[in-house]
């Protein structure tokens, strides 16, 4: 498990869920998994360090690197349109909607990685320095993220019964 410099707290990491898995659900949305040696700087990486990287339709990661920051950058490249997934080199960009909508979304997929699933990803993206308004992951995603359901619905990202479509944002 990875350790967050900022408290200590362990999060799941690549090396604890089976990457098969992780390269099923990647594949869904022509993502390619690129597992990195441990000593290696992570191409494509915005935060450095073990943050998970992001190069056209590449994630690349580590053993140590946090699953948290795996699908956060997996839901930046399906939260983005065409013309960005095109030019897409480190910065996914986007703004505070998208924002939101990758969170969320990053939230729901944890379902599909069985060692992470959505009750263990909120408390890991709270150790790991995520804010949100009502203090916690849980709380924004029970009681203050209809605006990030909506703008994942307007997308087709989810459909009429907030389930993942597993297709990319046209």
């Amino acid at each position: 498990m990875s350790t967050n410099k900022l408290n200590s707290t362990k999060v799941l990491s690549v090396s604890d869920c089976q990457a098969n898995l992780i390269e099923v659900l990647l594949q869904k949305f022509n993502l390619n998994l690129c597992l990195i040696s441990k000593d290696t700087n992570i191409p494509g990486s915005y935060w450095g360090d073990s943050e998970a990287g992001l190069i056209s339709n590449n994630v690349y990661v580590r053993d140590d690197t946090p699953i948290h920051s795996l699908l956060h950058e997996t839901c930046h490249y399906i939260c983005m349109d065409e013309k960005r997934r095109q030019a897409l080199d480190t910065n996914a960009e986007g703004d505070y909607d998208e924002e939101n909508g990758v969170c969320y979304l990053q939230i729901l997929l944890a379902d599909d990685l069985p060692e992470m699933g959505r009750k263990r990803m909120m408390q890991d993206m709270d150790s790991w320095g995520y804010t949100f308004r009502l203090g916690s992951a849980e709380s924004w995603f029970n009681d203050d993220a209809n605006d990030a359901l909506a703008w994942l619905k307007q997308y087709d990202i989810l459909d009429s019964q907030d389930i993942v479509n597993y297709s990319l944002r046209p």
